[in-house]
């Protein structure tokens, strides 16, 4: 009984800070909504889980065409974090080509553990994180874009 109350309490308290708003000096600041764009299902729940733990509110998405459908219907997504190898269709330099000429405000951070990603192939204002990347240096990333 204990330890599935202590799980709701983890449950309840993950999602009140997904949700919450911080106050940095006096001032209101809502963390951005991060969508996840990755094939591989294991490696997508990981990135989800170390934003989600960080207090990012996130969606998922296993395609850039996924992706595109997200963006068409949210404007709430500040960030995208896709890996660049997505399989079939789009990749993810595509993706963030389209996703910076059709939605300029949304930040950019792209991965890769085969390649790296030249700075003047790199849309403007896009992060590159090699694989395996540590979760400090994505939840970084994040928070640079508050800044």
């Amino acid at each position: 009984m204990r330890r599935n109350s202590l799980s709701r309490l983890s449950l309840v308290l993950r999602v009140v800070r997904n949700c919450m708003a911080w106050s940095l000096s006096g001032t209101v600041m809502t963390l951005p909504l991060v969508l996840v764009v990755e094939d591989e299902a294991i490696v997508r729940l990981h990135a989800l889980s170390i934003l989600g733990d960080a207090g990012f509110p996130t969606l998922e998405a296993a395609s850039a065409e996924q992706a595109i459908a997200l963006l068409e219907t949210r404007r709430d997504i500040a960030v995208v974090f896709t890996d660049i190898q997505l399989g079939a269709g789009m990749d993810g330099l595509a993706l963030a080509r389209a996703i910076r000429s059709r939605w300029p405000p949304v930040e950019l951070i792209l991965t890769s553990g085969r390649m790296r990603v030249e700075p003047d192939r790199m849309p403007e204002r896009g992060v590159f994180l090699g694989k395996p990347y540590q979760a400090r240096q994505l939840v970084d990333s994040v928070r640079s874009f508050g800044r």
